[in-house]
């Protein structure tokens, strides 16, 4: 089934955000003056059963404000790790990873929470998406783990299904929507927290192509309207190369994508 993508109409970037809670954390970069994302000499290692994985081998990223940064390369090379790492969900075995001027190896789990919370948004290639829940109310699920009160909740969600063409389906639940809505629905639930950073790993990976195209020119139009860096993860290597920047993670190190 293909979808037709209306324009995205909706709330503007906030223009302010939340006091950060970085004082309390360990090991910043200056925000004013370093790359929003710095990734330096990272190692990641696995044990297994026929002895140590060696998955990163002193791999090295950098990403200024504003970028889309594409990221390709053969399953296993580690894409979705190095997506994880960067998003607080994992951690490097060596190397430093700083995130939103956050050093976000050093956070403890509560604190990684809530930096998560506070600064990425995340889609994945299946949305997950909570089925006994509408679209309206998984928007909103990351504001109210914030604490946000759920009349508040529920309005900004609102607003955010407006920006991704999707406030008719507000009260649909997820199985009575299209595999193309369900992931505008969660692309929606990423940003509903106005975060800086935007991580997608295979966002249109279970879509046709023309959905797929559709979907990904809403991210492309969500990404300049709202002021985002964006990292994706892709096989797709027309869409990479709509990107900023587009990058091969192979051997263990990321290298530009050749033409």
């Amino acid at each position: 089934m293909t979808e037709t993508f209306p324009a995205a109409v909706g709330p503007t970037s906030r223009s302010t955000r939340e006091p950060e809670l970085r004082a309390q954390l360990e090991g910043q970069a200056p925000a004013s003056q370093a790359p929003i994302i710095q990734v330096t000499d990272l190692q990641k290692s696995y044990k297994t059963a026929r002895g140590e994985l060696n998955l990163f081998h002193g791999l090295n990223l950098q990403v200024e404000r504003g970028e889309m940064v594409a990221i390709v390369g053969q399953s296993g090379a580690g894409k979705s790790t190095l997506l994880h790492m960067l998003g607080a969900l994992d951690a490097p075995s060596a190397g430093t990873v700083y995130c939103a001027s956050t050093n976000v190896a050093q956070l403890t789990p509560r604190q990684a929470a809530a930096f998560r919370n506070r600064e990425i948004g995340y889609v994945w290639q299946f949305h997950y998406l909570l089925p006994e829940f509408t679209a309206l109310e998984n928007v909103a699920m990351p504001l109210l783990a914030r604490g946000t009160n759920k009349r508040e909740a529920l309005a900004v969600a609102a607003n955010w299904l407006r920006e991704v063409g999707l406030d008719d389906r507000a009260d649909h639940r997820p199985g009575e929507l299209s595999g193309g809505e369900q992931q505008r629905v969660a692309l929606a639930r990423a940003l509903v927290n106005n975060p800086r950073l935007l991580l997608a790993d295979e966002p249109t990976g279970d879509l046709d192509e023309i959905t797929a195209g559709r979907v990904f020119e809403l991210i492309e139009r969500l990404h300049g309207s709202h002021g985002l860096t964006s990292i994706l993860v892709t096989h797709n290597l027309d869409l990479a190369r709509r990107c900023t920047r587009a990058l091969r993670l192979e051997s263990g190190r990321l290298a530009p994508l050749s033409a």
